[in-house]
């Protein structure tokens, strides 16, 4: 993949960032949805490359948009990439005016990411300090004294972060009962998992179950920043097993790394729609918008933080749509 290419996708997060944060806190989640994938998409035609969508807004008659399958790019003789979306990881959140939701996409060379099917997953996640110390078969407990001990931090001092459902009551329990601390998250499990390779964010390991696909999204972050994540799907019926086999995936198997995202070339991309621990929500100032990104390579290791003010009325394409 071209150098180039990793702040080139920083203008479609931040596109989709825009037009979703319009919506912040107006209880109109499917509405703040549709603004992100709309300025995505076309924001993704300027892109020099040939993508194709492998992880999107599902498969082509569910969605008008970003499905599975669907050619992205703007140049035919561009490096030839998988496709991971989510226009706005946290409808919810953007509805409610919450916390931690991100405009957020993750691309690698092709064949080379996992086209994960829309189920849920039970995923362990942790920083670098923490990487061969955890194992999704463990029990919390052990997992939690074994971040304590990479990190060389007391069990107390250890924060763990849980998407809040009543699936993973048991898990609360135990994260409580090994000593630790917990900061429970109503959606957004992507921001979980990067934050636990950020220390400024105070998150050292991430349990529980949540969407495969954002769980592909969360191993190509982690990998450029050296972290490690865990999975397992996790069908709920008949039919999503037979999902699996088609696409011939063995839903025993625990997928570590690798798996989610082989190779050593993929970037990430995000931009912060609401607030969070690690990066700022989308701000308007008279006729500008502001935002804060996060772009990341794993062939190089490099990480940046993007701050960007866009013109809104240079840009009619970051303005609200009603």
């Amino acid at each position: 993949m071209e150098r180039g290419l990793s702040m080139e996708l920083v203008r479609v997060t931040e596109a989709a960032g825009v037009a979703a944060a319009r919506w912040m806190g107006r209880g109109l989640s499917n509405e703040a949805d549709h603004a992100a994938t709309e300025a995505m998409r076309m924001v993704f035609d300027t892109i020099p490359m040939r993508g194709t969508v492998v992880i999107g807004e599902g498969e082509m008659d569910e969605a008008p948009m970003l499905y599975i399958g669907e050619e992205l790019g703007s140049d035919e003789n561009g490096p030839e990439v998988d496709v991971a979306v989510d226009p706005l990881e946290g409808t919810s959140i953007v509805a409610s005016g919450g916390w931690n939701a991100l405009a957020v996409l993750a691309i690698a060379d092709r064949g080379n990411l996992l086209h994960a099917p829309d189920m849920y997953m039970n995923k362990i996640a942790v920083g670098p300090e923490a990487v061969g110390k955890v194992h999704i078969d463990a029990s919390v407990k052990e997992n939690i004294e074994a971040v304590a001990k990479a990190k060389n931090k007391d069990i107390e001092d250890v924060v763990a972060t849980v998407l809040n459902r009543p699936r993973h009551d048991k898990i609360i329990q135990e994260i409580r009962e090994a000593g630790a601390r917990i900061k429970l998250i109503n959606d957004g499990d992507v921001a979980g998992a990067l934050n636990t390779a950020f220390g400024e964010t105070g998150v050292d390991i991430l349990f529980g179950i949540g969407g495969a696909p954002e769980g592909v999204i969360s191993a190509v972050g982690l990998k450029t920043l050296g972290g490690e994540i865990q999975g397992r799907l996790m069908p709920s019926n008949d039919e999503e097993i037979d999902r699996c086999k088609k696409m011939g995936i063995d839903v025993d198997k625990i997928l570590y790394m690798n798996d989610f995202v082989k190779g050593d070339d993929a970037i990430f991309a995000a931009t912060g729609v609401t607030d969070g621990e690690l990066l700022r929500g989308v701000r308007f100032t008279g006729g500008y918008s502001e935002t804060h990104s996060l772009v990341m390579r794993s062939k190089s290791g490099t990480v940046r933080f993007v701050e960007g003010r866009h013109s809104m009325k240079k840009k009619p394409l970051l303005v609200m749509q009603e």
